[in-house]
């Protein structure tokens, strides 16, 4: 469904799922463009009603999330990136990624290993 959804919903929606929880006035400092006010909150009223955001009350603002967990969206995007533009290659999408960056942390060094063991021990 976050695909079909207009360029400005699924920018407002990507932008929560980066921010995690967000307030309308810090969505609309994280948009392009200049947005107004009411333009940002009616962007989220269809997203909620769309059942994508959730909204609750905080002291002096609402905040905004995104109502899906966001593990579960990034791995049915990387799923439709990997099937569109890696021919359905774990090991390409992985290796171009890997291009992406000209370092990697230790911790991410050793996730990735255990994460190549697991894959050869499926394998098995």
């Amino acid at each position: 469904m976050i695909e079909s959804l207009p360029r400005r919903e699924r920018e407002v929606f990507e932008i929560l799922c980066r921010l995690e929880t967000a307030t309308a006035a810090d969505v609309r400092r994280a948009m392009t463009g200049e947005p107004s006010d009411s333009a940002v909150r009616t962007l989220l009223s269809r997203l909620e009603a769309k059942k994508l955001v959730a909204r609750r009350a905080d002291e002096h603002a609402y905040l905004y999330s995104p109502a899906p967990a966001p593990e579960a969206l990034a791995t049915g995007a990387l799923q439709r990136l990997v099937a569109t533009f890696f021919n359905g290659s774990a090991a390409s999408a992985a290796t171009a990624l890997l291009g992406l960056t000209n370092e990697l942390k230790p911790e991410e060094l050793e996730a990735l290993k255990r994460a190549i063991e697991e894959a050869e021990e499926r394998q098995s």
